[in-house]
């Protein structure tokens, strides 16, 4: 028994959180910049002392990342960080320091007629206006000097700057290389068009929206693989600079763009996959900074949709983690949102949740807590998974922020699965299972059945909570009945289809077996 308990309480400390560090997996998704942040924060959790890794080994972790970048000086730092103040710098990273400085030199200089274009507001304005706001345009033009190669070189120190660990200025230049390909819809002076007659007006607004690239991907009239890859460059400066409403933005134009060449065939099956898995890994950045409330509904639309939920089942079952916690934490919201009186909605995404889980191979506490509540109904074992969330959540880059709240949404879970089997509840056995004295116990309970859509009273004179009938209301009724009306209805045209060729082919066959009797008897 001794040793069980010390195994135990062994598992709730630092090895816990070193246990189901999800970096080692999470890391050959991202980019070699979105590391740093990961790292910092395991820094903090070393600091702490709540994680069981050495602070040198991730110094010398970083310094393998940093060594592809053109972040040196960085390097460096690091490098006296991991073998001494007084360590000598090796020859290779001061001549690569100097290659950086060189080839900076060579791609400011090749660049730099188009940037002084894009810093000349009312030029490029007069171009914008004249449609000659593109590559082929300017390159044509012998006024600007600008060459495709010009172009190219603007593109290189886009990406330059990036390595260098300017993301700001990296997305910038992004935003005008992206222009170049890009092609938005006019904006319309006031009264312009009033004069023309009703079939040129229509001729020209036609015209003007067959010019109008696609407003999921930056207005892009055209994506090819190479675009697709300064698209993933966007979205990364979105991230690093933390400007999450443009990342938003960014992600649902590479998702777009994915899909886009995944159709037309430009990229295979495999490959659109293996984008789809790192988008999923990115997302992550996007989805649990989103402070509008609505990122972890999109996530969770994002991870369950078909092509999606093939990559978190083939690829990265350990994002499984990260979808689970994001419906714990906004199914309430979505019933609320689905009607004042339907829990369907939340019940629903439990239920698409565990046949996700019933497809993955993997577990944590997290997924075993929704595991052992939702499908075994093993409310101890599920109180001893929740203890583990709290360390699981408090050491994860991305849901440490969330642990408080998720702690309480999971008390709630709790309290409405033993709610759906028990008609009568103690309030004080219900107090002690929520940690919490009786009286304590009944004000959380009534705030809880006010706001979480429960069907439930209070018995104040037997001190205990009687559910209700959960009777299920007209709404539910419809949507459950005609949720699958389009499909049977469809079955019922095809079965209707075949029954009248059936017949048409038994009255062609009785025809013909009537004539060859007759052409017989004469």
């Amino acid at each position: 028994m001794t040793a069980t308990t010390d195994s135990s309480t062994a598992a709730l400390d630092t090895g816990d959180a070193a246990t189901y560090d999800l970096t080692p997996l999470i890391s050959p998704y991202l980019d070699l910049h979105m590391m740093f942040p990961l790292l910092e924060y395991i820094d903090s959790l070393i600091s702490a002392g709540t994680i069981s890794y050495s602070s040198l080994d991730v110094a010398q972790a970083r310094l393998e990342l940093l060594k592809p970048t053109h972040m040196v000086d960085y390097a460096m730092d690091i490098y006296r960080e991991v073998h001494g103040v007084d360590a000598s710098i090796p020859q290779e990273m001061e001549d690569q320091k100097a290659g950086v400085f060189q080839e900076l030199e060579e791609l400011r200089e090749g660049q730099m007629k188009f940037d002084e274009l894009c810093r000349s507001e009312e030029t490029r304005a007069s171009l914008v206006n004249n449609n000659q706001w593109n590559v082929k345009s300017l390159t044509s033009m012998a006024t600007y000097e600008i060459t495709p190669e010009t172009i190219a070189a603007y593109y290189k120190f886009a990406k330059f700057n990036f390595d260098c660990g300017d993301y700001q200025q990296g997305r910038d230049m992004l935003e005008n290389y992206i222009s170049l390909h890009a092609s938005p819809p006019k904006q319309r002076k006031d009264g312009e068009g009033d004069d023309e007659d009703e079939y040129g007006a229509g001729s020209k607004a036609k015209a003007e929206e067959e010019k109008t690239g696609n407003p999921n991907m930056y207005y892009l009239t055209s994506i090819d693989v190479p675009l697709l890859q300064v698209l993933w460059g966007k979205l990364s400066c979105e991230i690093l600079v933390e400007d999450w409403e443009e990342a938003s933005i960014a992600l649902n134009a590479v998702k777009t763009a994915i899909e886009s060449l995944a159709t037309s065939h430009q990229i295979t099956a495999l490959e659109a996959l293996h984008q789809r898995t790192w988008l999923l890994h990115w997302s992550l950045f996007v989805f649990w900074n989103d402070a509008s409330g609505k990122g972890l509904e999109s996530m969770v639309e994002l991870f369950t949709s078909e092509k999606y939920l093939q990559a978190v089942t083939t690829h990265a079952p350990h994002l499984l983690r990260y979808l689970t916690a994001a419906v714990l934490l906004c199914k309430r919201r979505a019933a609320k949102k689905a009607g004042s009186n339907s829990n369907a909605e939340g019940r629903r995404l439990l239920r698409d949740l565990v046949k996700v889980m019933q497809q993955c191979e993997y577990s944590d506490p997290i997924v075993e807590f929704v595991d052992k509540l939702s499908v075994k109904f093993d409310f101890e074992a599920a109180q001893s998974q929740l203890a583990r969330c709290e360390t699981v959540l408090s050491s994860d880059f991305f849901l440490c922020k969330q642990t408080e709240l998720f702690m309480e949404e999971a008390r709630i879970f709790v309290f409405e699965n033993y709610c759906r089997i028990h008609h009568k509840i103690d309030l004080t056995t219900l107090g002690e299972k929520l940690a919490m004295d009786r009286d304590r116990a009944e004000r959380w309970i009534v705030d809880l059945i006010r706001n979480a859509l429960l069907d439930a009273k209070i018995d104040s004179e037997e001190g205990c909570v009687v559910m209700g009938t959960g009777s299920t209301s007209v709404y539910e009724q419809v949507m459950e009945k005609t949720k699958e009306l389009t499909a049977r209805s469809g079955g019922l045209v095809v079965n209707l289809r075949g029954y009248q060729n059936d017949l048409r082919r038994e009255k062609v066959r009785t025809e013909r077996q009537a004539k060859e009797a007759m052409e017989a008897e004469y």
